[in-house]
C-alpha cells in the first residue's frame, strides 16, 4: 500500500511522432512525484504546455489552455 508515500515516476517528456525525434530540447527524460493515486498538474505541465500520454498503441494529448483548464484529445 503506497498511502502517503511519495514514489518517483520517470516519464519521457514531448512527442515521438511517425518515429521523429521531438526537437524540444526540454523533451528529455523526468521524474514527477506519485502521491497515492495523484500528481500535480504543476509537476507534469513544468516545461511544457502539452504532454502526451500512451495508453496501449493509442496515444492522446493533455493541453493545459491559456485559462488553466486541461484538455484531453486523441
Amino acid at each position: 500500500m503506497l498511502g502517503a508515500q511519495q514514489q518517483p515516476m520517470s516519464e519521457p517528456s514531448g512527442d515521438k511522432l511517425a518515429g521523429a525525434q521531438a526537437v524540444n530540447p526540454s523533451a528529455a527524460t523526468r521524474s514527477v512525484a506519485v502521491n497515492g493515486n495523484r500528481i500535480e498538474s504543476r509537476e507534469l505541465f513544468a516545461a511544457e504546455r502539452e504532454i502526451i500520454i500512451t495508453h496501449g498503441e493509442e496515444r492522446y494529448r493533455l493541453r493545459l489552455t491559456s485559462q488553466n483548464k486541461l484538455i484531453l484529445t486523441k
